[in-house]
């Protein structure tokens, strides 16, 4: 097996790489806590300024893996984004709950706290679990082949678990994208604000890379203080206690599912939900 994820410093830089192109960085535990270590990596480096996140091959990330081969839902990794108890010896909610409030809530805010700013640089697909990683980044480059969606509607439950939807983008667009699970492209992305940069694909990685530089020049203290600004604004917006309340809601989605159905997603897996879109 190859390492779920990359890690290179290029001068002031750190470039994360999320490394499951043949199933779309659909992203496991492995790869999700893979990924913890790696920010946490960057973080403690003095010489990395910018953090850079990407994915190989063709898409970002087609989200959270519901179905792949390497699927490890049930297995224990150590536990570093809340201080909860190993989900794998649980049963019913107390199993799903303490899982997603580590692998994927918890996570999300831990990155987006990280002291250095990060930007997302995406191609493809950044799908659900996908928006997730990007949202978590302070910028986001997208080439002009990406396409983005959170299509969990489709399974019955109110969005993805780090539900950031009214405030990347916008209350009335995010109404649309999570009532219709229809994609977007990235020129709407840019429209209503969500993603700062468009180039062409063959440009990608240029582009953010010289974007990323030209931050890194800036003071680290000074951005650093800079993006706790931001982010607590955010949060006086209502955004860190509006995800506590939907995050609740998300569960009982998965609560009512499993009665309902026996499978708390609604039986449906990736091919059901892509057939489902059709």
């Amino acid at each position: 097996m190859t390492d779920p994820v990359r890690y290179e410093r290029r001068g002031r830089l750190a470039l994360v790489t999320m490394n499951r192109p043949r199933y779309r960085n659909a992203q496991n535990s492995a790869m999700t806590y893979a990924l913890d270590a790696a920010f946490t990596r960057a973080v403690d480096d003095d010489e990395v300024a910018v953090i850079v996140l990407a994915g190989a091959g063709d898409h970002f990330s087609a989200g959270h893996d519901i179905g792949t081969p390497e699927r490890d839902a049930d297995t224990p990794f150590p536990r570093r984004a809340v201080l909860w108890w190993d989900h794998t010896g649980r049963a019913g909610a107390d199993r799903r709950y303490s899982r997603e409030a580590e692998v994927y809530l918890g996570m999300c805010r831990r990155w987006r706290d990280i002291p250095k700013p990060a930007v997302a640089m995406v191609q493809g697909a950044c799908i659900a679990g996908g928006l997730m990683l990007a949202w978590t980044c302070d910028l986001i480059v997208a080439a002009d082949d990406a396409f983005f969606a959170d299509p969990v509607l489709r399974m019955g439950v109110p969005g993805v678990e780090y539900f950031a939807h009214p405030w990347m983008l916008g209350p009335r667009f995010a109404r649309e994208v999570l009532f219709t699970g229809d994609r977007f492209d990235a020129h709407r992305a840019y429209q209503v604000g969500m993603v700062n940069r468009v180039v062409p694909r063959a440009e990608l990685e240029t582009a953010t890379v010289a974007l990323a530089e030209r931050i890194a020049a800036m003071p680290g203290f000074g951005l650093s203080l800079a993006k706790r600004a931001l982010n607590q604004c955010e949060d006086l917006m209502g955004m860190r206690a509006g995800m506590d309340a939907v995050f609740g809601l998300h569960h009982l989605a998965h609560a009512h599912n499993a009665e309902v159905t026996g499978n708390p997603l609604g039986g449906l897996d990736a091919a059901a939900m892509k057939r489902s879109a059709s």
